[in-house]
């Protein structure tokens, strides 16, 4: 059976018309040929009589069907509409009432008054004002003829009844203050707030002689204000300071435990030895926040810190910083035990990570972490039969607890790091 083939007209040898030369530009198809192509302004004029169709569409659907109207008058089948005279203009029938007629009124919003609060109710009046005897009074010069004040401003000035302080009761700041000794001092030097605010105190500011060490204070624009030497060569600096936490300073039960060990941090309980060449100041404990705890049984290496990054290198969650305690425990340890104080044992449904454990000696043992749960040490030695007796930190990473005497402290030197 032979394919159809697709027979195509002759083409002329000049067109005749224009469509003769669009066709003719038009490449044939199976089933005739493809419609020609729309102008822009023809594409624009179908678009917008579709588009006004359709509103004309959604218009007549979305108006509402007349309704029987009972109360609505009726005009009597008997009675023909009135001629209309030649040349005069169409008389227009009355319209028909509208839906919104038929609705119930609905009551009308009520706003309070001037000066009231809409949500609360509360009256926004100006505090009375109270005439003394060396306050000129105004005289009143209302006459017989003039009618007395509306009682929409009487009730504008109207005094509530609970009772208020008189304006003269009210403790009030002066208009013009004196300023503050720090910002008089970063005003003479040019240094920032907090660099004034650390002069003050460690005592290197005198105020007419008179040396200020309380924050906040204000003297007069003439006072003599005097700054030490001491002062210009101070750099802000911050301090990282190690204690060797006793066993009598646990922490109270109503007490923090920072809050206990910081009151050891005083220049008396500085260490002799401390080979830094820090000088204590009083700004080296703005800010101090301890890094790490120790349970109220142990004792050891408490590291207390003005800087944020120390801070989470030792508490982070994914800090790597190895901590070395001394156990003296109480008990049997059987090989088993220890292979699984090393490495197996898992607290709250959690496996531990991998510990060093190995006797110090016939009663210590030596613990190394990589963690920090609460109780770890205790809780670890329960599970192999052991009970714990002291517990000493020694070493945070790389810095360790050394020679410090229990209830010193000295500063991190500038070699050690965390």
């Amino acid at each position: 059976m032979s394919r159809p083939t697709l027979k195509l007209p002759a083409k002329s040898a000049v067109p005749n018309s224009i469509d003769d030369v669009r066709w003719s530009s038009r490449k044939p198809v199976r089933g005739g040929a493809a419609s020609p192509k729309q102008s822009v302004a023809e594409r624009a004029s179908r678009l917008a009589a579709k588009a006004a169709h359709q509103a004309a569409e959604f218009e007549k659907k979305s108006r509402p069907a007349p309704r029987f109207n009972p109360d609505a008058p009726r005009r009597p089948a008997h009675v023909a509409k009135p001629v209309q005279a030649a040349g005069a203009e169409p008389a227009r029938e009355e319209a028909p009432r509208r839906r919104e007629e038929s609705r119930p009124e609905l009551p009308k919003k009520v706003y309070p008054k001037r000066g009231v609060a809409r949500s609360t109710g509360a009256r926004a009046l100006p505090p009375p004002r109270v005439f003394t005897e060396d306050s000129a009074v105004r005289p009143d010069t209302r006459t017989a003829d003039t009618p007395p004040p509306s009682p929409v401003v009487q009730a504008r000035h109207e005094v509530p009844s609970s009772p208020q302080p008189a304006r003269s009761d009210v403790p009030r700041r002066p208009l013009h203050e004196p300023p503050r000794l720090s910002k008089r001092i970063a005003e003479m030097t040019q240094c920032s707030r907090r660099e004034a605010d650390e002069w003050i105190e460690n005592g290197w500011v005198r105020v007419d002689g008179v040396v200020v060490t309380t924050l906040g204070t204000r003297v007069h624009p003439n006072a003599k204000v005097e700054i030490k030497e001491d002062a210009s060569k101070h750099e802000t600096e911050s301090v990282t300071i190690l204690l060797n936490k006793p066993l009598d300073e646990a922490p109270e039960p109503a007490e923090g435990g920072s809050e206990a060990a910081m009151r050891l941090i005083r220049p008396e309980n500085r260490w002799d030895e401390d080979d830094s060449r820090l000088t204590f100041k009083a700004t080296h404990l703005r800010g101090l926040a301890q890094a790490g705890k120790l349970d109220a049984e142990s004792t050891g290496m408490l590291v207390f810190t003005q800087e944020g990054s120390v801070a989470r290198r030792i508490t982070g969650d994914d800090t790597r910083l190895e901590k070395e305690y001394m156990v003296r425990v109480e008990g049997e340890l059987t090989p088993e035990g220890m292979k699984l104080l090393n490495h197996g044992l898992a607290l709250d449904d959690v496996k531990l990570k991998r510990a060093q454990v190995s006797w110090q000696n016939e009663q210590q043992l030596r613990f190394v972490l990589h963690e920090s749960k609460k109780q770890q040490i205790q809780r670890m030695c329960e599970l192999v039969g052991l009970r714990v007796t002291s517990i000493k930190r020694i070493r945070i990473g790389s810095v360790s607890l050394g020679k410090l005497p229990a209830g010193k402290w000295r500063y991190l030197r500038e070699n050690e790091r965390f």
